[in-house]
Protein backbone atom coordinates (compact mmCIF):
# COMPACT_ATOMS: atom_id res chain seq x y z
CA UNK A 1 0.00 0.00 0.00
CA UNK A 2 1.21 3.00 -1.09
CA UNK A 3 2.08 6.01 1.74
CA UNK A 4 1.07 10.09 1.98
CA UNK A 5 2.35 11.78 4.68
CA UNK A 6 0.87 15.02 5.61
CA UNK A 7 1.39 18.18 7.36
CA UNK A 8 -1.28 20.36 8.32
CA UNK A 9 -2.04 22.09 11.85
CA UNK A 10 -3.43 19.62 13.94
CA UNK A 11 -1.73 20.35 16.79
CA UNK A 12 -3.01 24.38 17.09
CA UNK A 13 -5.53 23.06 20.00
CA UNK A 14 -7.99 24.12 18.06
CA UNK A 15 -11.51 21.66 17.45
CA UNK A 16 -11.57 22.84 13.48
CA UNK A 17 -7.75 22.03 12.83
CA UNK A 18 -8.01 18.45 14.77
CA UNK A 19 -11.09 17.33 12.96
CA UNK A 20 -10.04 18.86 9.38
CA UNK A 21 -7.09 16.52 10.47
CA UNK A 22 -9.69 13.26 10.56
CA UNK A 23 -11.41 13.91 7.91
CA UNK A 24 -8.38 14.10 5.45
CA UNK A 25 -6.71 11.09 6.81
CA UNK A 26 -10.35 9.01 6.37
CA UNK A 27 -10.76 10.96 2.66
CA UNK A 28 -7.04 9.90 1.77
CA UNK A 29 -7.51 6.19 3.19
CA UNK A 30 -10.92 5.72 1.15
CA UNK A 31 -8.71 6.46 -1.59
CA UNK A 32 -6.95 3.06 -0.97
CA UNK A 33 -3.93 4.94 0.55
CA UNK A 34 -1.59 5.03 4.15
CA UNK A 35 -1.96 8.10 5.59
CA UNK A 36 0.30 9.52 8.06
CA UNK A 37 0.59 12.86 9.63
CA UNK A 38 4.03 14.90 11.23
CA UNK A 39 3.69 15.86 14.47
CA UNK A 40 4.28 19.32 13.53
CA UNK A 41 4.55 21.78 16.81
CA UNK A 42 5.72 25.36 15.56
CA UNK A 43 8.21 26.60 17.95
CA UNK A 44 5.94 29.28 19.53
CA UNK A 45 3.16 26.18 20.52
CA UNK A 46 5.68 23.73 21.09
CA UNK A 47 5.02 23.85 24.98
CA UNK A 48 2.91 25.65 27.60
CA UNK A 49 5.11 27.88 28.18
CA UNK A 50 5.87 29.17 24.49
CA UNK A 51 2.03 29.65 24.44
CA UNK A 52 1.44 32.02 26.87
CA UNK A 53 4.73 33.82 26.09
CA UNK A 54 3.04 33.87 22.65
CA UNK A 55 -0.43 35.01 24.29
CA UNK A 56 0.61 37.85 26.26
CA UNK A 57 3.89 38.98 24.19
CA UNK A 58 2.57 42.36 23.33
CA UNK A 59 0.90 42.96 27.13
CA UNK A 60 2.61 44.87 30.40
CA UNK A 61 4.56 43.10 32.55
CA UNK A 62 1.98 42.65 35.17
CA UNK A 63 -0.38 41.78 32.52
CA UNK A 64 1.65 39.65 31.41
CA UNK A 65 2.37 37.84 34.63
CA UNK A 66 -2.05 37.82 35.37
CA UNK A 67 -2.94 36.10 32.13
CA UNK A 68 -0.36 33.63 32.40
CA UNK A 69 -1.94 32.33 35.51
CA UNK A 70 -5.03 32.59 34.21
CA UNK A 71 -4.26 30.67 31.12
CA UNK A 72 -2.25 27.83 32.40
CA UNK A 73 -5.30 25.58 33.49
CA UNK A 74 -6.74 25.84 30.13
CA UNK A 75 -4.00 24.94 28.07
CA UNK A 76 -3.28 22.26 30.65
CA UNK A 77 -6.75 20.83 29.84
CA UNK A 78 -6.28 21.35 26.12
CA UNK A 79 -3.66 19.29 26.14
CA UNK A 80 -5.31 16.31 27.52
CA UNK A 81 -8.86 17.02 25.64
CA UNK A 82 -6.34 17.18 22.26
CA UNK A 83 -3.76 14.49 22.93
CA UNK A 84 -6.54 11.88 24.09
CA UNK A 85 -8.02 12.51 20.49
CA UNK A 86 -5.06 12.66 18.48
CA UNK A 87 -3.82 9.47 20.12
CA UNK A 88 -7.22 7.50 19.05
CA UNK A 89 -7.92 8.43 16.19
CA UNK A 90 -4.93 10.12 14.01
CA UNK A 91 -2.14 8.51 12.26
CA UNK A 92 0.51 10.81 13.78
CA UNK A 93 4.10 10.51 13.36
CA UNK A 94 6.38 10.27 16.99
CA UNK A 95 8.92 12.47 16.48
CA UNK A 96 8.03 15.92 17.37
CA UNK A 97 9.38 18.85 14.37
CA UNK A 98 9.03 22.37 15.18
CA UNK A 99 10.91 23.62 12.07
CA UNK A 100 12.65 22.79 8.54
CA UNK A 101 15.65 22.34 10.24
CA UNK A 102 13.46 19.28 12.68
CA UNK A 103 12.28 18.15 9.18
CA UNK A 104 15.69 17.69 7.35
CA UNK A 105 16.49 15.70 10.30
CA UNK A 106 14.44 12.73 10.01
CA UNK A 107 13.77 9.94 7.56
CA UNK A 108 10.81 11.00 4.84
CA UNK A 109 9.69 7.65 3.07
CA UNK A 110 6.27 8.46 1.68
CA UNK A 111 5.21 8.06 -1.98
CA UNK A 112 3.31 11.64 -1.92
CA UNK A 113 3.82 14.20 0.58
CA UNK A 114 0.66 16.85 1.14
CA UNK A 115 0.33 19.97 2.53
CA UNK A 116 -3.26 19.78 4.43
CA UNK A 117 -6.15 21.51 4.87
CA UNK A 118 -6.60 24.09 7.27
CA UNK A 119 -4.71 27.90 7.67
CA UNK A 120 -1.21 26.26 6.66
CA UNK A 121 -0.52 29.08 3.98
CA UNK A 122 -1.41 31.66 5.97
CA UNK A 123 2.40 33.62 7.03
CA UNK A 124 0.46 36.25 9.27
CA UNK A 125 -0.76 33.16 11.32
CA UNK A 126 2.36 31.07 11.31
CA UNK A 127 4.58 34.11 11.97
CA UNK A 128 6.32 34.00 8.32
CA UNK A 129 6.56 31.96 5.28
CA UNK A 130 7.77 28.65 6.44
CA UNK A 131 9.18 26.41 4.13
CA UNK A 132 7.78 22.98 6.36
CA UNK A 133 4.39 24.23 5.11
CA UNK A 134 5.36 24.07 1.73
CA UNK A 135 7.00 20.32 2.13
CA UNK A 136 10.59 22.09 1.46
CA UNK A 137 11.96 18.86 3.58
CA UNK A 138 10.56 16.27 0.83
CA UNK A 139 13.21 14.44 -0.76
CA UNK A 140 14.27 15.90 -4.48
CA UNK A 141 12.22 14.63 -6.84
CA UNK A 142 9.38 13.69 -4.13
CA UNK A 143 5.52 14.48 -5.49
CA UNK A 144 4.15 17.03 -3.67
CA UNK A 145 0.42 17.99 -3.69
CA UNK A 146 -1.90 20.71 -1.53
CA UNK A 147 -5.12 19.04 -0.31
CA UNK A 148 -7.29 22.28 0.30
CA UNK A 149 -4.71 24.76 1.75
CA UNK A 150 -6.40 28.01 2.91
CA UNK A 151 -3.78 31.07 2.80
CA UNK A 152 -6.60 32.95 4.80
CA UNK A 153 -6.51 36.48 3.45
CA UNK A 154 -7.41 37.70 -0.25
CA UNK A 155 -4.06 39.67 -0.64
CA UNK A 156 -0.49 38.47 -0.28
CA UNK A 157 1.86 40.90 1.17
CA UNK A 158 4.93 42.12 -1.24
CA UNK A 159 7.44 39.96 0.67
CA UNK A 160 5.62 36.76 0.79
CA UNK A 161 5.10 36.54 -3.53
CA UNK A 162 8.08 35.39 -4.38
CA UNK A 163 8.79 32.85 -1.80
CA UNK A 164 5.77 31.40 -2.68
CA UNK A 165 6.05 31.22 -6.00
CA UNK A 166 8.75 29.17 -5.57
CA UNK A 167 7.90 27.12 -3.33
CA UNK A 168 4.56 26.54 -5.40
CA UNK A 169 5.54 25.24 -8.61
CA UNK A 170 7.49 22.49 -6.94
CA UNK A 171 3.93 21.15 -6.32
CA UNK A 172 2.58 18.79 -8.88
CA UNK A 173 -1.51 19.14 -7.77
CA UNK A 174 -2.81 22.46 -6.07
CA UNK A 175 -6.39 22.79 -4.40
CA UNK A 176 -7.24 25.71 -2.07
CA UNK A 177 -10.34 26.27 0.49
CA UNK A 178 -11.61 29.45 -0.42
CA UNK A 179 -11.77 31.65 -3.91
CA UNK A 180 -9.33 34.40 -2.94
CA UNK A 181 -6.65 31.78 -2.71
CA UNK A 182 -7.49 30.90 -6.60
CA UNK A 183 -7.08 34.30 -7.63
CA UNK A 184 -4.10 34.45 -5.16
CA UNK A 185 -2.44 31.49 -7.21
CA UNK A 186 -3.72 32.17 -10.45
CA UNK A 187 -3.06 36.07 -10.46
CA UNK A 188 -1.02 37.72 -8.12
CA UNK A 189 1.49 34.35 -8.31
CA UNK A 190 0.52 34.10 -12.08
CA UNK A 191 1.01 30.15 -11.42
CA UNK A 192 -0.76 27.17 -13.30
CA UNK A 193 -3.23 25.04 -12.34
CA UNK A 194 -5.23 25.48 -9.09
CA UNK A 195 -8.33 23.90 -7.82
CA UNK A 196 -11.04 25.03 -5.11
CA UNK A 197 -12.28 22.12 -3.11
CA UNK A 198 -14.26 21.95 -0.33
CA UNK A 199 -12.94 21.41 3.50
CA UNK A 200 -12.42 18.10 4.59
CA UNK A 201 -14.13 18.19 7.15
CA UNK A 202 -17.36 18.93 4.16
CA UNK A 203 -15.65 16.59 1.87
CA UNK A 204 -16.97 13.72 4.38
CA UNK A 205 -20.64 13.18 5.42
CA UNK A 206 -22.57 13.97 7.85
CA UNK A 207 -22.68 10.47 8.29
CA UNK A 208 -18.89 9.88 9.41
CA UNK A 209 -19.50 12.65 12.08
CA UNK A 210 -22.12 10.93 13.52
CA UNK A 211 -20.48 7.78 13.46
CA UNK A 212 -17.87 8.76 16.42
CA UNK A 213 -20.55 10.03 18.60
CA UNK A 214 -22.20 7.94 21.43
CA UNK A 215 -25.66 7.42 21.80
CA UNK A 216 -25.98 10.69 24.62
CA UNK A 217 -24.01 12.53 21.80
CA UNK A 218 -26.87 11.92 18.86
CA UNK A 219 -29.55 13.09 21.61
CA UNK A 220 -29.18 15.52 23.95
CA UNK A 221 -31.14 17.44 26.27
CA UNK A 222 -32.86 20.26 24.41
CA UNK A 223 -32.29 19.06 20.70
CA UNK A 224 -33.30 21.12 18.72
CA UNK A 225 -34.42 23.77 21.10
CA UNK A 226 -30.60 25.98 22.40
CA UNK A 227 -28.92 28.64 20.96
CA UNK A 228 -25.38 27.60 20.65
CA UNK A 229 -22.91 29.88 20.94
CA UNK A 230 -19.10 29.15 19.54
CA UNK A 231 -16.72 32.43 19.39
CA UNK A 232 -13.01 32.40 18.46
CA UNK A 233 -12.65 36.07 18.62
CA UNK A 234 -14.02 38.57 21.72
CA UNK A 235 -16.61 40.55 20.75
CA UNK A 236 -18.95 42.39 23.36
CA UNK A 237 -21.76 43.20 20.61
CA UNK A 238 -21.60 39.12 19.88
CA UNK A 239 -22.36 38.36 23.37
CA UNK A 240 -25.05 41.02 23.47
CA UNK A 241 -26.63 39.48 19.78
CA UNK A 242 -26.80 35.84 21.26
CA UNK A 243 -28.27 36.78 24.77
CA UNK A 244 -31.01 39.00 23.20
CA UNK A 245 -31.37 36.26 20.03
CA UNK A 246 -31.46 33.45 22.42
CA UNK A 247 -34.33 35.40 24.24
CA UNK A 248 -36.50 36.13 21.81
CA UNK A 249 -36.74 32.56 20.65
CA UNK A 250 -37.68 31.56 24.19
CA UNK A 251 -34.25 28.76 24.19
CA UNK A 252 -31.19 28.78 26.10
CA UNK A 253 -27.94 29.83 25.53
CA UNK A 254 -25.27 27.45 25.48
CA UNK A 255 -22.13 29.22 25.41
CA UNK A 256 -18.74 26.89 24.06
CA UNK A 257 -15.72 27.58 25.92
CA UNK A 258 -12.35 27.50 24.79
CA UNK A 259 -11.28 28.87 27.60
CA UNK A 260 -11.77 28.66 31.40
CA UNK A 261 -11.50 32.41 31.80
CA UNK A 262 -14.64 32.36 29.47
CA UNK A 263 -16.85 30.74 32.15
CA UNK A 264 -18.39 34.45 33.24
CA UNK A 265 -19.71 35.11 29.62
CA UNK A 266 -23.36 35.02 28.43
CA UNK A 267 -24.83 31.72 28.40
CA UNK A 268 -24.36 28.24 30.31
CA UNK A 269 -21.11 27.28 29.68
CA UNK A 270 -19.58 24.08 28.48
CA UNK A 271 -16.23 24.48 29.32
CA UNK A 272 -13.24 22.80 27.13
CA UNK A 273 -15.69 19.91 25.64
CA UNK A 274 -14.41 16.97 24.77
CA UNK A 275 -13.81 16.89 20.82
CA UNK A 276 -16.54 14.54 19.67
CA UNK A 277 -18.99 17.38 21.95
CA UNK A 278 -17.68 19.93 19.30
CA UNK A 279 -19.50 17.78 16.96
CA UNK A 280 -22.88 16.69 19.19
CA UNK A 281 -22.91 20.43 20.99
CA UNK A 282 -23.91 21.64 17.25
CA UNK A 283 -25.77 18.77 15.66
CA UNK A 284 -28.86 19.35 18.33
CA UNK A 285 -29.02 22.77 18.17
CA UNK A 286 -31.57 24.16 16.85
CA UNK A 287 -29.27 27.33 16.17
CA UNK A 288 -25.49 28.12 16.02
CA UNK A 289 -24.15 31.78 16.48
CA UNK A 290 -20.44 31.88 15.33
CA UNK A 291 -17.74 33.66 14.12
CA UNK A 292 -15.83 30.18 13.11
CA UNK A 293 -15.36 28.98 9.36
CA UNK A 294 -15.24 25.41 10.76
CA UNK A 295 -18.50 25.55 12.86
CA UNK A 296 -20.35 27.13 10.12
CA UNK A 297 -18.81 24.27 7.83
CA UNK A 298 -20.14 21.74 10.18
CA UNK A 299 -23.90 23.58 10.55
CA UNK A 300 -23.79 23.23 6.87
CA UNK A 301 -23.12 19.67 7.09
CA UNK A 302 -25.10 18.71 9.71
CA UNK A 303 -27.84 21.14 8.36
CA UNK A 304 -28.21 22.72 11.57
CA UNK A 305 -29.02 26.88 10.73
CA UNK A 306 -26.51 29.29 11.29
CA UNK A 307 -25.82 33.03 11.98
CA UNK A 308 -22.38 33.87 10.97
CA UNK A 309 -20.34 37.14 11.89
CA UNK A 310 -17.18 37.73 9.80
CA UNK A 311 -13.89 38.44 12.04
CA UNK A 312 -11.93 41.45 11.64
CA UNK A 313 -8.98 38.99 10.32
CA UNK A 314 -9.42 36.06 7.84
CA UNK A 315 -12.93 36.77 7.45
CA UNK A 316 -12.85 35.52 3.77
CA UNK A 317 -12.79 31.51 4.01
CA UNK A 318 -16.17 32.32 5.99
CA UNK A 319 -17.59 34.65 3.09
CA UNK A 320 -16.55 31.94 0.22
CA UNK A 321 -18.12 29.42 2.21
CA UNK A 322 -21.11 30.76 2.68
CA UNK A 323 -21.16 32.19 -1.42
CA UNK A 324 -20.39 28.57 -2.43
CA UNK A 325 -23.67 27.29 -0.64
CA UNK A 326 -25.79 29.95 -1.86
CA UNK A 327 -25.69 31.16 2.24
CA UNK A 328 -24.67 34.56 2.72
CA UNK A 329 -28.23 35.46 4.10
CA UNK A 330 -26.65 33.98 7.20
CA UNK A 331 -24.36 36.55 7.11
CA UNK A 332 -25.34 39.10 10.28
CA UNK A 333 -24.58 42.74 9.08
CA UNK A 334 -26.10 44.81 11.68
CA UNK A 335 -26.00 43.85 15.31
CA UNK A 336 -29.89 45.37 15.54
CA UNK A 337 -31.00 42.62 13.29
CA UNK A 338 -33.17 39.89 14.94
CA UNK A 339 -35.16 38.76 11.95
CA UNK A 340 -33.28 35.57 12.18
CA UNK A 341 -35.59 34.70 14.94
CA UNK A 342 -38.35 34.40 12.75
CA UNK A 343 -36.38 32.50 9.84
CA UNK A 344 -34.57 29.89 12.09
CA UNK A 345 -34.75 27.17 9.89
CA UNK A 346 -32.85 26.79 5.94
CA UNK A 347 -34.23 24.53 3.26
CA UNK A 348 -30.70 22.46 3.27
CA UNK A 349 -31.71 20.45 -0.15
CA UNK A 350 -29.96 23.14 -2.23
CA UNK A 351 -27.14 23.25 -0.16
CA UNK A 352 -26.75 19.20 0.32
CA UNK A 353 -26.60 19.14 -3.67
CA UNK A 354 -24.18 21.84 -4.12
CA UNK A 355 -22.16 19.81 -1.17
CA UNK A 356 -22.84 16.21 -3.53
CA UNK A 357 -21.65 18.12 -6.67
CA UNK A 358 -18.26 19.64 -4.63
CA UNK A 359 -17.40 16.58 -3.22
CA UNK A 360 -17.26 14.88 -6.61
CA UNK A 361 -15.51 17.52 -7.53
CA UNK A 362 -12.76 17.07 -4.97
CA UNK A 363 -12.67 13.79 -5.20
CA UNK A 364 -11.62 13.55 -8.66
CA UNK A 365 -9.07 16.35 -7.77
CA UNK A 366 -7.59 13.95 -5.80
CA UNK A 367 -8.00 11.10 -7.61
CA UNK A 368 -5.85 12.55 -10.37
CA UNK A 369 -3.48 14.41 -8.10
CA UNK A 370 -2.39 11.03 -6.58
CA UNK A 371 -1.60 9.14 -9.47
Amino acid sequence: MKKISVITLQNVRNYGSVLQALATQKILEDLGYSVDFYNYNRRNISSIKMRIKTWVKKQPVIKKIIMGIILYPTFIRQNVIFNSFIKKYLHQQKNVVSDINDFRKIQHNADIYCTGSDQTWNSDWNGGVLPEVFLEFAPQGAKKIAYAASIGKSKLDDYEIEPFKNYLKQYSAISVRESSAVDIIKNQLNLGSVTQVLDPTLQVTKEFWESLLSKQQKDLPNKGKYVLLYQLNTNKEMDIYAKEFATKKGWPLIRFCTRFDQFFKVGKSAIIPKVTDFISLIANAGCVITDSFHATAFCCNMNIPMICIYPKEFGGRLASLLKLLNLENRHLENYNDFSFTNRTEINFSKVNEILDIEREKGFLFLKRAVI
